[in-house]
């Protein structure tokens, strides 16, 4: 079987991403290789470093901080959803995510609006940050996308589905693949072939071995 369109299924995904998370941005650009290469679209979706790490004991206190702070970016990206449609989160998420973790500009105001003024939307947008109305949205969008994973949730999470082919419809959700760095090309879409394979197997549940290096 193979993630090609030519294999006779139709494939598409849905990332969750937290603009903070380092590793998420990795899924996401390979992602991104994978839509070029294999033909599969690409669906981006709010989750939450601060929902999913609430009442948790076993991160140190640095890690909290981070994703107490994170609700700032969720907030804007959520209300950009809720002001111009859902097609406004993939552009808006990718050029937070270029400023945070390949420009090193942090998550305050300035980063915000300068991600906004990237994609060509009102910057007042950024004054979410601090508004907790839109925590609701955030936490329903978080919900959506870590609820099929129950206690293996994490970030980034991808659900993919399949029409057609052996089988019939087929969908799953899993948390990663957290890669680093991002492959690209044939090999992004190998990976892709890959993982069809393995998230079609009956039985499966985890595969894990130590990162090799650090996200950036």
């Amino acid at each position: 079987m193979s993630g090609d369109l030519s294999a006779g299924s139709t494939y598409a995904v849905d990332v969750w991403v937290d603009p903070l998370c380092p590793w998420a941005w990795q899924t996401a650009r390979w992602l991104l290789e994978v839509e070029r290469t294999r033909r599969v679209p690409v669906g981006f979706q709010v989750m939450s470093l601060a929902v999913l790490n609430e009442g948790r004991v076993d991160v140190d206190q640095w890690y909290r901080f981070l994703a107490r702070r994170g609700w700032g970016p969720v907030r804007v990206c959520v209300t950009a959803v809720e002001k111009y449609g859902e097609e406004v989160l993939r552009p808006l998420y990718l050029a937070m995510a270029e400023r945070i973790h390949r420009r090193r500009e942090g998550w305050g105001p300035g980063m915000l609006r300068g991600a906004l003024a990237d994609v060509g939307l009102d910057q007042v947008l950024a004054d979410a940050a601090g508004r907790p109305e839109h925590d609701e949205a955030v936490r329903e969008s978080h919900a959506a996308g870590v609820r099929p994973a129950g206690d293996a949730a994490g970030t980034p999470m991808v659900h993919m589905r399949r029409t057609g082919g052996p089988g019939g419809d087929f969908r799953t959700a899993f948390f990663g693949p957290v890669l680093s760095p991002a492959p690209a090309g044939e090999d992004a879409g190998r990976l892709w072939d890959a993982l069809c394979v393995m998230a079609e197997m009956p039985g499966f549940a985890e595969l894990r071995r130590p990162r090799q290096e650090a996200a950036s």
